[in-house]
């Protein structure tokens, strides 16, 4: 049924699960994978209100370099345990919605497979939820890992 699933990966431990799953269910549909990570866009995060704020964004330009190697690296090595083939992608932007689409739509994704945060309160209202835009503007369809409630 699907043949290509875009799993976008921030290397939570939701986020894992979403991996764990969507790369399960490629493996069952003999689908292929892409792994995105999004990076944050320092350069434009640092722009203040009045004017641009002089700042040398290359130390967190190279953490968040690095740890998109590690997230992505974990990916390839489920994905080749699995046998799926598995494409990892990074970039960086100010819109993780936006570019999740936008990613899905250029590799010709069927599927996109995330993981929900689930956040609830002043915090889902103030960050928002990129599972939430992702649902609301995406015309592929969006499949929502979450993970079981403890009891």
């Amino acid at each position: 049924m699907f043949k290509h699933i875009l799993i976008p990966t921030d290397g939570s431990q939701l986020s894992e699960a979403a991996l764990r799953a969507g790369i399960q269910l490629a493996k069952e549909q003999g689908a292929q994978v892409t792994a995105l990570f999004v990076m944050p866009d320092f350069r434009a995060l640092i722009y203040g209100s009045r004017a641009m704020i002089a700042y040398d964004a290359s130390e967190f330009e190279k953490s968040a370099q690095a740890e998109a190697d590690t997230v992505l690296q974990f990916a390839q090595e489920l994905a080749k345990i699995e046998g799926v083939s598995l494409n990892g992608v990074r970039s960086t932007s100010t819109s993780i919605s936006e570019t999740i689409i936008k990613q899905a739509q250029d590799s010709h994704c069927d599927l996109i497979c995330m993981a929900s945060h689930g956040r609830k309160g002043l915090s889902g209202i103030l960050l928002g939820s990129e599972t939430q835009k992702v649902l609301t503007h995406s015309s592929i369809p969006v499949l929502v890992h979450r993970l079981a409630a403890s009891a």
